[in-house]
């Protein structure tokens, strides 16, 4: 009996160990085979541009890859470069921004290279889909978000988290020299105030003395590991780790095993105690889509861009007026002449008539755009505005960062931070030309929330300055930027937070 049971398990060692032998010469000679692709499309290059990338002797002149781009494009004559190793064409080209995103447009999707990379977090959601998919839901979302009901229900979610729980929180760390890393909560913010306009759901992420939801955590989690696959030297290094379900690979697949499980709670919950009288968006959408896994995709994709754009635009621009206290004081004042000495704010009208708000809002995209860089990849051989021809297969950037440096755009002063360019005898006047400033895109794929992200960014704005002084707490020239899909300070935002004693009036004077 004993001598059977151990000659069981040697055959079972046997076969382990031939399993794990098999397994072995799988993994490498699949690494054999990539590495031989990855030398053969990456390595043979000695040009200037790609050795300065490869072996990162840019950081020894810039602090952020987007500011050696930016150099790399004012040089150009073209305003055109390709990085060779990473098969990219990058531009600050308007007319090539218009010709990818409105002339040649079927000939510039996003690509089944990008779609692969946020595949498994977003799955058919809006922003990872090209074709059919692409067009039902723009057309769905188009029709939803253009309503003025949605509309008015997202002024008033993004109103209550001001007034319940952002301006409580300023308030709170206003009376001593606290620090407070300011991105962090406008993270905290908008991920609050997506998750109730898209859900319904309430994640309570900016109640500090409460810990992170799972879902929260989950999210945050899922969104970071998926944008550093987008960082990765080849595809072939994370589609690998993703194979054999390790390192980071292996945290992303259950961070996003988390966030479907709890996303698919919801939509059963919504469906079983009914959905017709509530106003998220995901509740609108039930009414056309039965499938669950798609309704998922389609609101995660929300989440995932009505988060970290608006908490990257909300950081730069309060890092902005930090440093520029001339144009707080000019807010304040338009402030006092529209909606009146310590008044609220109590419509969307309101917001409408403050110029200056909406300008300074403008020059600071213009400056710091939440994301930094678009890609498409060509399908078939084309040749840009520019001369630049581009083969099929090749990724091809346009770059608003870059193209809110360029002299020929903006002037001579296209450094300065100064909201008065977009101010025609005090009425908001915005650029004639979309793609010269497509920070929301431009064309066919323009953002669909542009206005309602507007309205957000331009609330929480003004209701901090006009009850809070935001001083920073290291005053840098230069923000340092952490790799991935939207901009991020590296070392967040610190400030100090002080009441906001001072009138406006005698602000404005102080710096006039």
């Amino acid at each position: 009996m004993e001598a059977a049971a151990s000659s069981g398990i040697r055959a079972f060692d046997d076969y382990y160990l031939l399993f794990v032998f098999f397994l072995l010469v799988i993994v490498i000679m699949l690494l054999i085979f990539f590495g031989i692709r990855l030398v053969r499309v990456r390595v043979w290059c000695n040009c200037e541009i790609c050795q300065t990338y490869i072996e990162s002797r840019w950081t020894t002149q810039f602090g952020n890859l987007c500011d050696w781009y930016a150099h790399l494009l004012k040089n150009s004559p073209t305003r055109t470069i390709h990085i060779h190793v990473l098969n990219n064409t990058i531009t600050a080209n308007p007319d090539n921004v218009e010709y990818m995103l409105k002339t040649r447009f079927d000939n510039f999707p996003k690509g089944k290279p990008f779609s692969a990379i946020l595949g498994d977090f977003l799955g058919r959601g809006i922003f990872n889909v090209d074709g059919d998919l692409w067009r039902f839901q723009r057309k769905m979302a188009s029709f939803e978000l253009g309503r003025t009901s949605i509309r008015a229900y997202s002024f008033q979610v993004v109103n209550q988290e001001i007034d319940r729980r952002l301006l409580p929180l300023l308030e709170s760390v206003s009376v001593g020299n606290q620090v407070l890393d300011l991105q962090d909560v406008f993270r905290r913010f908008s991920f609050d105030s997506i998750c109730r306009f898209s859900f319904g759901l309430d994640p309570k992420s900016l109640e500090l003395s409460l810990p992170l939801s799972k879902f929260a955590v989950s999210f945050d989690l899922a969104s970071r590991l998926s944008a550093e696959r987008a960082m990765t030297a080849s595809p072939i290094v994370w589609k690998i780790k993703r194979l054999l379900n390790i390192g980071r690979e292996k945290q992303l697949r259950k961070a996003i095993k988390i966030v479907h499980i709890l996303a698919r709670e919801v939509i059963k919950q919504r469906r079983k105690f009914g959905f017709s009288d509530q106003n998220d968006l995901l509740s609108r959408f039930m009414s056309s889509i039965s499938d669950e896994t798609y309704l998922r995709d389609i609101i995660i994709s929300f989440l995932l861009a009505g988060r970290d754009s608006m908490a990257s635009a909300l950081t730069s621009f309060f890092w902005l007026v930090a440093c520029h206290p001339e144009v707080e004081g000019a807010i304040l004042i338009e402030a006092e002449k529209i909606i009146g000495p310590n008044q609220d704010l109590t419509s969307y009208e309101q917001l409408r008539e403050l110029h200056y708000l909406h300008a300074a809002v403008y020059e600071s995209m213009r400056l710091y755009p939440p994301i930094q860089f678009d890609s498409k990849f060509c399908l078939e051989d084309d040749l840009l505005p520019d001369g630049s021809f581009v083969k099929r297969g090749t990724r091809v950037t346009y770059h608003p960062y870059a193209m809110g440096r360029m002299e020929e755009i903006w002037g001579s002063d296209c450094l300065e931070f100064k909201p008065e360019r977009w101010l025609r005898n005090g009425v908001f006047f915005p650029h004639e030309n979309p793609f010269k400033y497509p920070v929301f895109q431009a064309g066919i794929r323009v953002c669909l929330g542009k206005e309602m992200a507007l309205v957000e960014l331009k609330s929480v704005a003004i209701s901090l300055l006009r009850r809070f002084h935001v001083e920073l707490a290291q005053p840098e020239c230069t923000p340092r930027f952490s790799p991935g899909l939207t901009a991020t300070f590296a070392d967040g935002l610190r400030v100090l937070v002080r009441p906001q004693s001072v009138s406006s009036s005698s602000k404005q004077s102080q710096h006039s």
